[in-house]
């Protein structure tokens, strides 16, 4: 009976313990299963530095004036002299219209100016009043200036230097429509693009700035310009301001209607850059963030990106000086959760 209770009590003491082991052995798989679930990421060490502060902006370049040429009255044209293409210079005739009134009124002119001399001898010696002296002087001088008004409108002078950019009638056409122009001259030395600035850099946009400008023809190539103009206002709609962008132009590379973009450059600040492939785009929004590590955990926090250079971002607010991103491992995190760093 003894030796029956003695076997049964080492029975009881073995179950036990297998029962104990069972358990122990249970705690270490959860830990180690909590350990394997924790999202495994990799870091980088990111810190502030001078960023040049440099903005973009996109526009079309127009001429630095544009004249259309027609005359004031419907007309024949005689003869147009120049062809879309042509480099005219200010005062060169460019269109003759027909001149047969204007003959007629140069007659007429001169008979004036016969009938005045005639006048104006008597009015010397007594022979005329002042008012038949004045008479003369009025009518002749309302003839000479109707003559000057048709010579100026028969024959159609260039007003500027430039290019002709439209020809809209050939020779022995009838011009008659005041909304068409015979030509169209432009002037491409310089050339001017208008950009609408952003609100905060109205006190920092001064005329005469330095800046550069590259056109989608001629690649990455860059042009020299200057801003000319500020206008003195703000859109109240869209918090922008327009400045006017010059350039010299004086190889006529650069013509009206070309695809510009025009870079101005506002020093430097000091500000925190990430790999690019720290920013988390948040669906739904517009907003951006970046996963902060720190004490083995990760903070999502929203970002103010700034320029993009090359594969890094200058951010303008949202991470602090000397901390470490998360840069791959992002699609299991949230606010607060603890992470594995990978090695």
């Amino acid at each position: 009976m003894r030796k029956t209770f003695q076997i049964a009590a080492l029975l009881v003491v073995a179950l036990l313990s297998a029962c104990s082991g069972g358990e122990e052995k249970k705690e270490g798989t959860q830990e180690e299963a909590a350990q394997l679930n924790k999202p495994v990421v990799k870091l980088a060490s990111v810190t502030s530095r001078e960023v040049e502060q440099i903005e973009e902006y996109t526009a079309t370049v127009e001429a630095e004036a544009k004249n259309n040429i027609a005359p004031t009255s419907p007309g024949r044209i005689d003869k147009i002299f120049v062809e879309v293409g042509d480099y005219v210079s200010k005062g060169q005739k460019l269109v003759q219209m027909d001149a047969a009134s204007l003959k007629q009124l140069k007659l007429q002119l001169e008979n004036e100016e016969t009938e005045f001399k005639r006048v104006d001898e008597l009015y010397k010696v007594g022979g005329a009043s002042k008012s038949e002296w004045d008479a003369a002087k009025t009518t002749l001088d309302v003839r000479r200036t109707s003559y000057n008004n048709l010579l100026e409108n028969t024959q159609l002078l260039s007003p500027l230097n430039g290019v002709v950019t439209a020809r809209n009638f050939d020779n022995g056409d009838l011009y008659s429509s005041v909304a068409t122009p015979v030509l169209v001259v432009e002037q491409i030395t310089p050339v001017k693009l208008l950009i609408n600035v952003s609100e905060p850099y109205f006190p920092r946009v001064k005329k005469g700035m330095d800046v550069s400008v590259k056109f989608d023809v001629y690649g990455d190539e860059v042009f020299e310009g200057k801003i000319s103009l500020v206008y003195p206002t703000i859109d109240a709609t869209t918090h922008t301001f327009p400045v006017e962008v010059k350039l010299t132009n004086t190889n006529k590379r650069v013509r009206p209607g070309m695809f510009g973009r025009v870079t101005l450059s506002f020093g430097t600040m000091n500000h925190v850059v990430v790999p690019d492939r720290a920013i988390v785009k948040r669906a739904g929004s517009g907003d951006r963030y970046v996963y902060v590590y720190k004490e083995g955990k990760v903070s999502y926090n929203k970002v103010e990106l700034g320029r993009r250079m090359g594969a890094e971002y200058e951010l303008l607010s949202g991470v602090d000086d000397n901390s470490q991103v998360v840069i791959a491992g992002q699609t299991r995190l949230a606010d607060g959760v603890e992470v594995e760093v990978s090695k």
